[in-house]
């Protein structure tokens, strides 16, 4: 994982108390436990002096230098720019700071890929409903004249407000000059790749989102990507290769031909997210459901409590029944009936999704499994930021080009 990555994943089952070598406090926030590691660093549930629970990243000191600096600095600006419902919110970060750190809004629940391991595929309604929410929220962050580029199920939390997207480290300027990663590059998760991204083609498009959540969205209906391979550049190629089809298999009638077009090929075929929207919320209604009770159904199934003795089996799951034709506009839906499974058992080591990060794209190879992270920084005392002119004008130059670009 890249040292300048921002993903912000988080798992209520995962916290674990802090070391005794964990600082107290980054930036003002009070830790409270880790709740992630990995190669670029810690992650903390901490705490604002207003009692506000955010996800505190700190970077690892190895990796820190001039040039981790100064892209931490761009991704942090452009991640200042993207907002939404179902974004998880930017609160403050100091990328000039020993170490750095970034912190942002605190989702606690498991993420989709942690869910679809534990519990199975999720129900085709209710994957409607996800694709729906989900695809509102990407069209209104390409209205901010962005692109995310490395959305999977791994970046989708599923909180008890319902889905939220993380980890915009990858997000670019669509259709500008800015760019946060050197020309000739692959940047993104292999398995959730559109084929131009996987071919290096730039400037990238909304298309690359569209055909992401696809990909997203077949896994959270199978537990399968479009296309699998032990190796990334057998990988590489299935996904590259216009003569090899996306694997289907196992997806219901109903939603086949919306994911077939989501995963085309040429960018130009897949559906913009505003009609993909519209078909999914076509499906919701087929099913006699309104988009709101299969919204409510997808949280209940989503963030139910689970119980000790969890053996792995799927969730049970009884739907709503059809909205009777005479029900008063005023009448409350019936409450979901959703019975949870029982609990599983701690994750030790979750299924590794391999990110690609900075690869030329002639010769793609896969990103290292994060390695032992090191000791987390000691406590020191509070010092005054350091504020580094040339992320002074990168950060400048970010904005002038964000406000020639965006729609309003």
């Amino acid at each position: 994982m890249s040292p300048t990555s921002t993903t912000t994943r988080m798992d209520v089952h995962t916290t674990s108390p802090l070391s005794p070598e964990d600082p107290p406090e980054i930036g003002g926030f009070e830790l409270l436990a880790r709740i992630g590691q990995g190669g670029m660093g810690q992650v903390y549930l901490g705490e604002s002096p207003g009692g506000e629970q955010a996800a505190v990243k700190v970077i690892k000191p190895a990796l820190v230098d001039s040039e981790s600096r100064l892209r931490f600095a761009q991704e942090i600006e452009v991640l200042k720019t993207v907002w939404g419902n179902r974004v998880a919110a930017f609160l403050d970060a100091d990328p000039e700071a020993e170490p750095p750190w970034l912190a942002t809004e605190y989702v606690e629940g498991a993420d989709l890929r942690r869910h679809v391991d534990a519990y199975g595929p999720i129900p085709a309604v209710l994957v409607a409903s996800l694709g729906a929410t989900l695809a509102e929220a990407l069209a209104l962050v390409h209205k901010q004249g962005l692109l995310h580029r490395d959305l999977k199920p791994a970046n989708v939390l599923l909180g008890p407000n319902g889905p939220k997207i993380i980890d915009f480290g990858l997000a670019v300027f669509a259709e500008s000059g800015s760019s946060l990663t050197a020309p000739n590059t692959v940047v993104g998760t292999p398995m959730c790749m559109a084929p131009e991204q996987a071919g290096g083609v730039k400037p990238l498009t909304e298309a690359v989102d569209a055909y992401a959540l696809g990909a997203v969205l077949l896994f959270a209906l199978t537990g399968r990507y479009p296309y699998q391979a032990a190796n990334v550049n057998v990988l590489f190629h299935m996904v590259t290769d216009p003569d090899t089809p996306p694997n289907l298999t196992g997806v219901p009638t109903e939603l086949s031909p919306i994911l077939a077009s989501m995963l085309a090929h040429e960018a130009k075929d897949r559906p913009s997210l505003p009609s993909v929207v519209k078909e999914f919320r076509t499906v919701i209604e087929a099913h006699g459901l309104k988009v709101t009770q299969a919204r409510r159904q997808l949280t209940a199934l989503t963030t139910a409590k689970p119980a000790p003795g969890y053996e792995a089996t799927a969730p049970t799951v009884q739907l709503l029944p059809p909205v009777p034709t005479d029900t008063p506009p005023t009448q409350a839906p019936p409450a979901p009936l959703f019975v949870p499974p029982p609990s599983p058992a701690p994750d030790e080591s979750p299924a590794y999704t391999p990110t690609v990060k900075d690869v030329p794209a002639a010769t793609p190879t896969p990103a290292c499994a994060p390695g032992p992270a090191s000791a987390p920084p000691s406590a020191s005392p509070p010092r005054a930021p350091r504020r580094s002119l040339q992320a002074r004008r990168t950060a400048q130059q970010l904005r002038e080009t964000y406000a020639a670009k965006a729609p309003f």
